[in-house]
């Protein structure tokens, strides 16, 4: 099937057969198909789009283009369950759930990535534990989801390659924002990944790929009818990020406030919130909890009896990471050198935050990519951030600056000056939770 005559039905707003969409992912595959030739149905689908069963189809096609994990041979007594983010500033949410859910009877293989964009990536939070292996064998996948519950760790080679070599083509012809694209290169890890419950947790915001409510509500109903076609039962839930999620924003710093959320130390609200609530989605999925109310009822209490954080501490040790990082976190995350506060030129009450600007100062401080090949600095950053709705008087602390020299230190504590908007009257914050997508309504 020639590869001109695919693109020439897309482009000119046909719809593609299935097998039609197998000879596209064969061809990605075995490079068949040029750069060129997959760049331009990847345009086609931007500007064309693709129907549910189109999507079903290219998720299936890229799921079934490597390894697909089965869990039946490894006797688990519990559903194989996850969470994914469509990414944010500070979405350090991962870090914390996937440990509780495997402490109330889940199984988690969660196959993150790395930042994006001004988003932070899971797997740069875990590349600051010194010896944690983000790539281990599939054989050590399985074995840490078997014996601890969780696992979390970055797509192996052998998991919808596909997907990989679109996604590359994608990065740099600008068709990273085709919903039907999204939701096949979120799902096909997952499918792949041999799940039998999905919650997704869609951004929308400031900060957030989806910075419209109709735009997330869209991408969310896609995830969610696909993933249900595709047989993994899967929900939703459309969460704020017009602010940073949590206290902090940079890896190793984001890496200490789940630590402190884990052990009870400090559980920002609006952080707790979003974590309870896809927690839940994923414990009534599993049949492990009979309700929402049941199921944050169990997950609180994961986190109230240190159960939580005992599985996280067994999975860092599993994978390579210190067997005391939770006793002794300073001694083992990357420190920055230079921390100055950001002090509030006045009093008043924090009205907004530039959240997009904030991910981006992050990369400015060395912290993110500016090109796939960047070594990322894990130290730096920002934390003990003032959130929206807050007062501060003069004086006070709006954020601490992490960095590696004075210099970049003092410009980003002038840049947050202009990221955080002060204003004399009080201000409410977004909600965290906005809307649950649980059915196939469109």
């Amino acid at each position: 099937m020639l590869a001109q005559e695919i693109i020439r039905i897309k482009r000119d707003g046909g719809r593609l057969a299935p097998e039609h969409v197998q000879a596209f992912v064969q061809g990605l595959v075995s490079e068949s198909w040029s750069e060129g030739q997959a760049a331009a149905l990847a345009m086609a689908i931007f500007f064309q789009g693709m129907d549910m069963n189109e999507r079903v189809a290219l998720t299936q096609a890229m799921m079934r283009s490597g390894t697909v994990m089965e869990w039946a041979s490894a006797s688990l007594n519990g559903p194989v369950l996850d969470k994914h983010s469509t990414g944010g500033v500070g979405d350090k949410v991962s870090l914390m759930l996937a440990p509780m859910v495997a402490a109330c009877g889940g199984f988690v293989p969660m196959i993150s990535g790395r930042g994006l964009g001004h988003t932070g990536g899971t797997l740069d939070k875990f590349d600051s534990i010194p010896g944690y292996q983000t790539a281990p064998s599939l054989a050590l996948l399985r074995q840490t989801v078997q014996t601890v519950g969780c696992a979390i760790i970055g797509q192996t080679g052998d998991l919808a390659p596909a997907d990989r070599r679109l996604y590359g083509i994608r990065d740099v012809t600008a068709t990273v924002e085709s919903i039907p694209l999204i939701t096949a290169s979120i799902l096909s890890k997952k499918l792949a990944a041999g799940l039998q419950g999905l919650s997704m947790d869609v951004k929308v915001g400031n900060g957030a790929f989806a910075d419209n409510l109709p735009m997330a509500r869209e991408l969310a109903r896609s995830l969610v009818q696909v993933a249900n076609a595709a047989g993994l039962p899967t929900r939703a839930w459309l969460t704020d990020m017009n602010q940073v999620l949590g206290l902090s924003a940079g890896n190793a710093l984001e890496m200490f406030e789940a630590i402190h959320f884990l052990t009870g130390a400090h559980r920002e609200p609006r952080l707790l919130e979003v974590t309870l609530a896809l927690g839940a989605q994923m414990l009534v999925i599993g049949g492990l909890a009979s309700d929402n109310a049941d199921a944050r009822q169990r997950l609180q209490q994961a986190l109230d009896s240190g159960a939580a954080a005992e599985r996280f501490a067994r999975m860092v040790q599993a994978l390579g990471g210190p067997a005391d990082l939770l006793e002794r976190p300073q001694s083992h995350l990357p420190a920055a050198p230079v921390v100055i506060s950001v002090l509030a030129p006045r009093a008043g009450w924090v009205a907004a935050m530039q959240t997009r600007a904030i991910g981006l100062q992050v990369i400015e401080l060395g912290g993110g990519r500016r090109k796939a090949s960047d070594a990322i600095d894990h130290r730096v950053g920002f934390d003990a951030i003032v959130g929206v709705g807050q007062r501060v008087e003069a004086g006070d602390t709006l954020a601490r600056v992490h960095a590696a020299d004075k210099d970049s230190a003092q410009a980003a504590a002038q840049a947050w000056l202009q990221l955080a908007t002060l204003q004399d009257a009080p201000s409410a914050a977004h909600a965290p939770l906005i809307e649950a997508i649980e059915g196939v309504a469109t």
